[in-house]
This record gives C-alpha cells, sequence and structure tokens, in this order.
C-alpha cells in the first residue's frame, strides 16, 4: 500500500467515523433492542499476504445462525433479522470496519477479504489477491451487490459462490488493483454510494409491492468457464465455517 493511500484511508475512516457517530450509536441500539443478543458481529478473515484479523459487522442475523443454516447467506435467508435485512440492503452492517481500516487490516477500496476455509481452495492465480490490503469496496463488490439474490436462484449456493463467483471477483479486483489510483479509489467509493442510496431510492419508488429488493443486475453474471468450474467444484467440501457474508 502506497502512502498516498494509506494516508486517504486515514482522512476518510476517521471522517467516517466522525460525521456518522450519531447514525452508527443508533444502529447499535436497534440491534440490542430486536432481539438482546451481541451488537457487533466478528469474524477470522484473511488480509494482505495470508494474515489473519478479525473483521467487524454490525449483527444482521440471530445469535446462533451460524448452527441453523449454509455458511453464506443468500436472499430471503430466515436467520436474518428485521433490522438485520434492512441493514444488509443499504451495507450499513458494514459500517464498523472503518475501524478495520483506522486500524490497518483494511482499506477502503480493495478486494472483499474472505475466510479461511474458503481461502485455503484458492488456486495459485487467485492468491495473487492475498498481496492485496482488503476492502470495505471495489469494483466486484458494485459488480456482485445482487450476489445474494444470485446465491439464493442457485440449487447449491456454497459451491456456486466457490466455483464461480469468487474467482470472477478476484479477476475484477486484480484488473482494478493493476490501474488503481487515490483519485480513483473515490470514484468507487462515490459508485458505491450511488448504487446503495441514490438507486435503492429510485427502487423504492418505483417497484410494486414486494418487490423493492434489489434485482441482480445483469452484468453481475459471471463469466463462466464451464471446464474450470467443474474441476473446481469437485475439490469443495461441504463447510461449516460460519460466513455470513
Amino acid at each position: 500500500m502506497t502512502r498516498a493511500k494509506r494516508a486517504f484511508d486515514l482522512v476518510g475512516a476517521g471522517l467516517g467515523v466522525v460525521l456518522l457517530a450519531p447514525l452508527l450509536a443508533l444502529l447499535g441500539v436497534l440491534v440490542k433492542a430486536e432481539d438482546g443478543g451481541p451488537v457487533l458481529f466478528r469474524q477470522e478473515r484473511v488480509g494482505y499476504r495470508g494474515r489473519r484479523f478479525r473483521i467487524w459487522k454490525f449483527r444482521t442475523m440471530v445469535p446462533d445462525a451460524e448452527l441453523r443454516g449454509l455458511p453464506l447467506t443468500v436472499g430471503g435467508d430466515p436467520r436474518v433479522t428485521r433490522i438485520g435485512a434492512w441493514m444488509r440492503r443499504l451495507k450499513l452492517d458494514e459500517l464498523p470496519q472503518l475501524f478495520n481500516v483506522l486500524f490497518g487490516d483494511m482499506s477502503l477500496v480493495g478486494p472483499r477479504p474472505d475466510v479461511p476455509r474458503y481461502v485455503a481452495l484458492y488456486r495459485a492465480p487467485e492468491r495473487r489477491v492475498l498481496e492485496l490490503v482488503p476492502g470495505m469496496t471495489d469494483e466486484a463488490s458494485i459488480r456482485y451487490l445482487g450476489e445474494s439474490a444470485m446465491l439464493a436462484a442457485s440449487p447449491d449456493p456454497e459451491r456456486n459462490y466457490l466455483a464461480e463467483i469468487a474467482p470472477e471477483k478476484i479477476r475484477l479486483s486484480l484488473a482494478y488493483a493493476a490501474r488503481a489510483t487515490v483519485w480513483s479509489d473515490l470514484l468507487v467509493i462515490l459508485k458505491t454510494l450511488r448504487q446503495l442510496y441514490w438507486s435503492a431510492a429510485g427502487t423504492q419508488l418505483t417497484a410494486p409491492p414486494g418487490r423493492a429488493d434489489p434485482a441482480v443486475d445483469s452484468r453481475s453474471t459471471p463469466r463462466s468457464d464451464r471446464g474450470r468450474s467443474a474441476a473446481s467444484a469437485a475439490t469443495i467440501p461441504r463447510t461449516n465455517q460460519n460466513c455470513l457474508r
């Protein structure tokens, strides 16, 4: 990470924590009030050069969610709480990661970090992503805003994620990193906010009842390499690792 990027992260995350402090406090109260469980969800992820760290999120599921189903979260997951569904739709549950950025575990813009069990399945080309500092958002995250809906439509969400979605997201992340600058990072952040909030507002105004959830962008469809996917799928175990993305 360059000094300019680190300075950008410190200024951006610091301003975010200060300006969003009232919202962070309100979200914490809402999470606690719903079921009395923990406010934060912490999970081990793999970061820069394979270093493990704890990622922070507002809890959006029932406290024992990891014992009730798949490690991935799909659309309509019954484990998601009411306030959790709202936070997930607007990605407000990710805001505590501003502290991960301040502590140096993450960047504002970079590939989303995965859990150790999934990283262990990366092939050599995919492991190049571990040379990047993970982030809160990037171009792959924007392209796959409808990921949970895509997984919900799959007969085997975990296998679909590992064999097709994750490799394509890594490819997009590496392609962006090769040309990234502080200014392009700023544009990615603005594009993320536009996709999440301006687009969501338009969807709420125009969507019919019961269809307010964001639809899957046709651009999100991964470029499937069927031979590669089949080979990868053969090595994917059924795992109880709680990803709860």
